[in-house]
């Protein structure tokens, strides 16, 4: 008898809880977007007789479910310690994580990406850019630096920088590998950390022939916390946050920041936006597909173009001083057929390239 109230309890109990959770999730608002995993979450997908019968209505449907479900965040969590604590895997969704640090594996190398990469390059160069002084440079991530330590695959970058210097024409490359270390990015982001990278920037102003590095100016060093990265949402994991650093001085705080697109003007710093969806984005703003930096304090009437990803946000300031005015193109955003309509390519620039190996491996985005 004791067994069957046992056994009663428990199915009660189960369907309490069953119950409970449909009843919440069906009087729930739908959420628009994950802040932990930086990206909009589904909607109800749309109804039509051919997603019904082959059967994409239901898998719409079942992603949607996933994705609005109460708790997710928290189950998130759950299911990364169990596999990583508990379970003792590697990694959780490609996710792992080395003495605090928060890694993503990326592999394998896509060597049709990295030669698409190489003729984006040389397009570009061929239809702008020939009679300037052009340098390409690769920033690995942070995958390059512990993966094979730990047992973690990661891509053959050596054959990576072979199929580009292979195949771009007409460049010169500058090494940045040599010149970094797994110290010099957030623990909880895949970017670097400004404050880290002054003589990055040295080694690229050097490898242009510019005059004016980076370490001869004197920075304030500001700094935010706590700085959640990009990667830590991904990791659904509590582990200490990031300072984020900035460094600033009266040139970059005099410098104004133009964005095409919105047609306003800015600052190189917008800290209001470290409380926002990517606390990243203090850095010129975050993701633009044009914008140009005007240095009324410039050491020379120089200029740059920078072809860049994220990761330019952050060490274009330090690039600043020896340059009136610096271009920041992100192919991602804008048609590489535009360019010309917003850019005078005939001032005898400094042009670079600057793409972290997680865009060159996906390089198809880039327009």
């Amino acid at each position: 008898m004791n067994k069957n109230i046992i056994n009663i309890i428990l199915v009660g109990c189960f369907v309490m809880l069953t119950s409970g959770f449909m009843l919440v999730n069906t009087i729930k608002p739908d959420g628009d977007f994950s802040y932990f995993e930086r990206r909009k979450l589904l909607q109800p997908p749309g109804y039509s007789p051919e997603k019904l019968l082959n059967g994409q209505f239901f898998s719409d449907y079942e992603k949607y479910f996933l994705d609005q479900f109460v708790f997710r965040d928290t189950f998130r969590g759950l299911k990364a310690f169990t596999r990583l604590h508990l379970l003792n895997q590697k990694d959780n969704n490609g996710i792992y994580i080395i003495d605090g640090n928060i890694n993503k594996i990326e592999y394998p190398l896509d060597e049709k990406a990295i030669l698409n990469a190489a003729e984006k390059l040389n397009q570009v160069y061929e239809r702008y850019l020939k009679e300037l002084n052009v340098s390409y440079a690769v920033i690995p991530d942070k995958n390059y630096f512990i993966a094979d330590k730990y047992g973690y695959p990661s891509m053959d970058y050596d054959r990576l920088l072979e199929i580009l210097q292979n195949n771009v024409l007409d460049m010169q490359y500058i090494d940045l590998f040599a010149h970094l270390s797994i110290d010099d990015y957030y623990r909880t982001d895949i970017h670097w950390s400004q404050e880290k990278i002054i003589d990055v920037a040295d080694i690229i102003l050097a490898g242009m022939a510019n005059r004016y590095p980076a370490s001869d100016f004197e920075y304030t060093e500001k700094e935010l916390y706590p700085f959640y990265g990009a990667l830590y949402g991904q990791a659904a994991l509590s582990i200490s946050p990031d300072t984020l650093f900035y460094l600033t001085n009266a040139m970059l705080e005099k410098a104004t920041v133009y964005d095409y697109e919105t047609m306003t003007e800015s600052k190189v710093y917008m800290t209001e936006l470290f409380e926002g969806v990517d606390p990243y984005d203090i850095f010129l703003s975050g993701a633009k597909a044009l914008i140009t930096i005007e240095n009324p304090e410039a050491a020379s009437d120089k200029e740059l173009i920078l072809f860049r990803d994220s990761f330019g946000s952050s060490i274009a300031p330090l690039l600043l001083g020896g340059y009136s005015k610096i271009t920041m193109v992100d192919l991602r955003y804008i048609s590489t057929d535009l360019l010309d309509n917003y850019i005078d390519f005939t001032k005898g620039q400094d042009v670079l390239f600057l793409y972290s190996t997680q865009i060159l491996n996906n390089s198809f985005m880039l327009r």
